[in-house]
């Protein structure tokens, strides 16, 4: 964590937190509600009211986001290096024509 963290107090699925945080607590607040809002689906869609199987369910949802996004990240990675390198073929190509047209 950052070298000045701060307390912030949060509450998720009605129990309150105190996280030690950066120099922004609103981060840490944010972080809180995106749980919360997950916790209270999992209990919604699901019907269950054990709070510590709600969490797990919660966790897992949150970590199925993280490597969605994750590998979303990696094929849009590819992609950008793949039109890169074309890009950078062109260019070259035309950096060519450009020194034979002057050539003349």
């Amino acid at each position: 964590m950052a070298d000045k963290d701060t307390l912030v107090h949060v509450e998720i699925f009605g129990q309150d937190y105190a996280v030690r945080g950066g120099e922004d607590p609103g981060y840490v607040e944010r972080l809180a509600s995106y749980v919360d809002e997950h916790m209270k689906e999992v209990s919604r869609v699901g019907g269950a009211v054990d709070s510590l199987r709600i969490a797990v369910l919660a966790a897992l949802n949150i970590a199925d986001e993280r490597f969605q996004l994750t590998e979303e990240a990696k094929v849009a990675e590819a992609r950008a290096q793949v039109a890169g390198s074309g890009a950078d073929e062109r260019l070259a190509k035309l950096a060519r024509q450009l020194d034979a047209a002057l050539e003349k």
